[in-house]
């Protein structure tokens, strides 16, 4: 089975949303291949699914208000490529920092990133390469400088 554009382009924003603005895990699970997936983060951070799936609930239990939004999309083959922009309330401790565990402040935060994707043959996501301002994502966080 190979994916239209539209469809690969669909089943990210929909697994966008589920893990931000959070779902049930089996619906999030079935855009994944949980076994095989890497993803590849700022400063040499790697993780597997279950590492991606933790990410995601401490940025559910930190964060009020949140949303994302899908900038440009590129797609070339099985890769997807695009700007993304995570937001929310910084309310409760947020324990996958980049700095470790912080505080919260209070502040409405945004994650400015640059994502590539790649998906299997079935159109689940098996790898995410992403890059960011991690010095503006700690000064939002009020974290600047550890």
């Amino acid at each position: 089975m190979h994916l239209s554009r539209d469809e690969l382009v669909t089943r990210l924003v929909k697994a966008g949303e589920l893990e931000v603005l959070g779902g049930e895990q089996a619906e999030i699970d079935g855009y994944f291949d949980t076994e095989q997936f890497r993803f590849h983060g700022p400063a040499g951070f790697e993780a597997d699914y279950a590492g991606l799936s933790d990410y995601f609930r401490s940025v559910r239990a930190a964060f009020d208000d949140r949303s994302i939004r899908r900038g440009i999309i590129i797609v070339e083959g099985d890769f997807v490529a695009c700007q993304t922009w995570i937001e929310g309330r910084f309310v409760r401790e947020f324990t996958h920092s980049p700095a470790g565990p912080l505080p919260p402040n209070g502040q409405r935060v945004i994650w400015d990133l640059s994502n590539i994707f790649r998906f299997d043959d079935e159109g689940r996501l098996v790898e995410e390469w992403v890059r960011t301002d991690y010095r503006n994502f700690l000064r939002q966080l009020g974290a600047e400088g550890r």
